[in-house]
């Protein structure tokens, strides 16, 4: 079930397919949906590649899971204005970039981005051609729920991880930010609806490769 807000914006441009922003809080099913999108369309979705201050993990390379950069090259770039959105977690410092995005774009695949309610707020805020989208859960008790059932996290993080929810649900209805709520009640029922949404866009990037 989606509830839309027509979006004005066309799916592709002269800089290629516009971004897909999704949100939703841990254990909306947003993951799992994306993963969904990824095996169905392998060629017509990618991710941007953030920015980190945070050290590699081992296995990880920089440009692939990450650029990970000193946080003086980090504050300098954001003070220059080149991120869409930028948060601070564990010390540490996260960002989406324009160039990021563009990049995707320039490979004639959709951006897809996911990111908080603070990343909304901040993307809204810039000229980059995108459709914001909102995964919600049937409702807060059953996200209470499957936090829950997953079993791997301290009481303290899924108490933390509701707040967040709660903060996020209350922000998904807050007129202008997203262009569609899409509830994930049924997975299979929800991943319909988002291919609605979003099947002008992947004919549009599917139609270009083919004649490529």
């Amino acid at each position: 079930i989606s509830t839309p807000v027509l979006s004005k914006m066309p799916p592709t441009t002269a800089l290629g397919p516009r971004a897909i922003v999704l949100s939703g809080p841990s254990g909306s099913g947003k993951s799992t949906l994306i993963s969904e999108f990824f095996k169905e369309y392998p060629t017509a979705f990618a991710f941007s590649i953030s920015h980190t201050t945070r050290s590699p993990r081992p296995g990880e390379q920089n440009g692939r899971e990450y650029h990970f950069v000193a946080r003086t090259d980090m504050e300098k770039m954001i003070s220059n204005g080149e991120f869409l959105e930028t948060t601070e977690f564990s010390t540490n410092l996260y960002g989406t970039s324009k160039k990021s995005v563009q990049d995707v774009a320039q490979t004639g695949r959709i951006c897809l981005l996911d990111v908080d309610k603070q990343g909304i707020k901040n993307i809204r805020n810039t000229d980059l051609n995108a459709l914001f989208i909102y995964i919600s859960p049937p409702s807060y008790e059953i996200l209470e729920k499957r936090l829950r059932g997953r079993n791997t996290e301290s009481e303290a993080a899924i108490e933390k991880r509701l707040q967040e929810a709660k903060e996020s649900m209350e922000f998904s209805k807050v007129p202008g930010m997203y262009d569609h709520v899409v509830l994930n009640d049924q997975l299979d029922t929800a991943y319909q609806a988002l291919k609605e949404i979003l099947q002008k866009d992947i004919d549009a990037v599917l139609e270009q490769q083919k004649s490529k």
